[in-house]
């Protein structure tokens, strides 16, 4: 058994509450052994604490080599039904090299450990390991309260609604509520738990005992991030406000453009690599997963991070981190030289006049804020500059000439600004790889935007720049892009880049709108082999006949065999928005993996499958496995399956013989 949980959390503590129930237990076990195993443990450091428990650590024990010791072990716990409990594991502890003998259900004996790794469970065994989560508000409150007191918390009522806030800093951190608690067990006045507050908000590094009992601790997480790039990924979560989720997808994007995931040409690969690498952190407890597309960084796991990024407090200015502070402009800084990464985003900055010298300056967020003027001088100072986030800034329409100037410049967020053109000047960043121009409503040309030679991914989706001929041409030209997003509203642009397989192949997001001359028919997105999300707004949409479109699909097809029907297999979004003639979406059942469906003003839709036309779907020959089994579907007296031909479903291959008599009448039901 496994208990996996962040540095602090109280994995220890209820560990030792089941070590006593173990012990409370007469004549259950012949042995329960407790031994902290640490990192970077040996195996004779282990066997000579087990050997301890066992009473087995004499003069002869010692001069033992691992080998030998494995052996006597080995005999002297085969004869007894014994508990194992290794507490702070780093990495799979070999019971066979140390002499254990695996538990079993037979021989009556446990092995349970506790690690900061989830990864760690699997590899010892544990596939569904126990994780200790933070705790609750209210239960958090009351631990705090008990270590604080009741003659400090009745001195004044203020104190009391101080206190709450000191222990929501904690967000159910038993190590810092416990830690924090007993430090302002002693402070009785107002003023100090008012200190308290503001230290905790500002730098709370700076905390009393922060430093020495907490954030230490914290710090073996990170130190057992085996390489370089895995721990940069993680410092570079600290950018993000405190409680702030993080899109996946967008953070592995700054992380291909800071240069953390390693030198590859294919951005999916690139992608992959990073979803690895979230993973890793996920498991590792120093991210938490929210939903299926952001993570969070815990409030105190942050600081932790921030106070490695400052050389532990020595060099506090390497990475700024203000980011919804309510800061109207810049910061102050000392020395600007010294300054590698600044995140200022979720504040209400109108203008950055002023030119410092930012000659380390790397990456630089200002998303969200109220910027309208940023000065071509600040950017001439920015050399080294790679990543520049100014989405969400709505009021910003001009970009300084001195852009040109940004020549390490790889990762560009112009979304949602009323950006009215790109400066002449934009084409000499010639190591951009990515630009985002998404819902730019006011873009009214990429003129020029063919010179971005090193571009591999652009998003054009809900801008006012559409995908029309001359846009084409353009995009032709860049013969590295991989990722593009566009909106298409003329039938000649359609026609243009479908002809374009390698454009056709490079498009994730797609825009249709405004088809009202004639029927769109939206078989013809096909080629889009990439397709993962689509808009169709403002369309008259045509009819598909889902019979016809499978039999072309195969007489098509060079190799019958390798057939795929439904074929918009990478669609997950969809968006049907003011389309009126549009009745069923039956058509759907050609993308298998859709996650998203939002249907908007059309009022004559009236059913999403049609029963009829569903029929006529054929073309999943292999088909041999449905995702069912006993417990599927409550009532399977409403639930009905079809399979053309009928025969197949004789080849069908079920979970087990329960699931199999509790569907096959769904099959009869459907023939009657």
């Amino acid at each position: 058994m496994g208990l996996h949980g962040m540095g602090g959390v109280g994995k220890t503590t209820l560990f030792k509450k089941i070590h006593n129930k173990f012990a409370e237990m007469a004549g259950k076990f012949d042995v329960v052994i407790w031994v902290v195993v640490s990192q970077g443990v040996k195996t004779s450091k282990l066997q000579d604490d087990i050997a301890q428990k066992l009473h087995l650590c004499d003069e002869v024990w010692m001069n033992k080599n691992e080998g030998d010791k494995a052996a006597e072990m080995h005999r002297v716990l085969k004869k007894k039904r014994f508990v194992l409990m290794l507490d702070d594991i780093w990495e799979k502890v070999d019971l066979e090299a140390i002499g254990v003998p695996y538990p079993t259900r037979e021989n009556g004996c446990k092995v349970a450990f506790t690690t900061r790794s989830q990864e760690v469970c699997g590899r010892m065994g544990d596939h569904e390991p126990m994780q200790v989560k933070c705790l609750e508000r209210d239960e958090a409150w009351e631990l705090f309260k008990n270590k604080v007191g009741d003659d400090t918390l009745r001195r004044d009522p203020l104190i009391v609604a101080l206190a709450r806030k000191v222990a929501e800093k904690c967000r159910g951190l038993p190590l810092a509520l416990n830690v924090i608690g007993e430090t302002m067990a002693s402070k009785t006045t107002v003023q100090e738990w008012e200190n308290a507050v503001d230290v905790l908000v500002s730098s709370a590094a700076e905390f009393s005992d922060m430093e020495d009992k907490i954030l230490p601790v914290l710090k073996y997480s990170y130190d057992s991030l085996v390489d370089k790039h895995i721990k940069s990924c993680f410092l570079y979560c600290a950018l993000f406000p405190e409680d702030k989720t993080i899109d996946k997808e967008e953070l592995i994007d700054y992380w291909i453009c800071e240069g953390y995931i390693g030198e590859c040409q294919v951005i999916k690969r690139s992608m992959n690599k990073g979803y690895e690498i979230l993973g890793t952190l996920i498991r590792s407890n120093l991210l938490t997963e929210v939903g299926t597309h952001d993570v969070v960084m815990h409030d105190v796991v942050r600081e932790m991070a921030l106070w490695i990024t400052s050389c532990f407090g020595k060099q506090k200015e390497t990475f700024i981190v203000q980011a919804n502070v309510g800061l109207i402009k810049i910061p102050k800084v000392k020395d600007w030289g010294v300054v590698r990464k600044m995140s200022l985003m979720n504040n209400s900055i109108e203008e950055i006049t002023c030119s410092f010298n930012c000659p380390e300056l790397t990456t630089l967020f200002l998303q969200y804020n109220n910027l309208k003027n940023l000065s071509g001088e600040f950017l001439l100072s920015m050399q080294k500059l790679v990543v520049l986030d100014l989405c969400g800034n709505s009021s910003f329409k001009k970009f300084p000439e001195q852009i040109s100037g940004l020549v390490s410049l790889q990762f560009l967020d112009l979304s949602h600004t009323s950006i009215v053109q790109l400066p002449v000047g934009f084409q000499e960043l010639k190591r951009l790889t990515h630009l985002n121009l998404t819902s730019t409503k006011r873009l009214g040309s990429m003129v020029g935007i063919s010179n971005l030679r090193s571009l591999k991914i652009l998003k054009l989706l809900n801008s006012k720049v559409h995908g029309d001929v001359s846009l084409l041409k353009e995009l032709q030209c860049l013969e590295h892009l991989q990722t593009l997003t566009i909106t298409i509203s003329t039938e000649l642009g359609l026609e243009q880049i479908l002809g374009d397989q390698r454009l056709a192949n490079c498009i994730t997001s797609l825009d249709i709108s405004d088809f009202r001359k004639k029927p769109f028919d939206i078989s013809l997105l096909v080629s889009m082999k990439n397709l993962n999300e689509l808009w169709v707004v403002s369309c008259h949409v045509a009819e598909i006949n889902t019979s016809m479109k499978c039999r072309e699909m195969e007489r098509d097809s060079s190799d019958l065999q390798n057939t795929t029907c439904p074929c918009f297999t990478n669609l997950s979004i969809v968006r049907i928005i003011n389309c009126h003639s549009m009745k069923d979406l039956t058509w759907l059942l050609f993308a298998p993996n859709l996650v998203y469906l939002d249907v908007t003003f059309a009022g004559e839709v009236d059913e999403i499958i049609n029963k009829e036309k569903a029929i006529n779907f054929t073309g999943c020959s292999k088909l041999r496995k449905l995702p069912l089994n006993a417990t599927s579907v409550p009532r399977s007296d409403e639930f009905s399956i079809a399979m053309l031909p009928p025969k197949q479903q004789d080849y069908l291959e079920w979970e087990d013989e329960d699931t199999k008599n509790r569907f096959l009448p769904s099959f009869s039901q459907w023939r009657r």
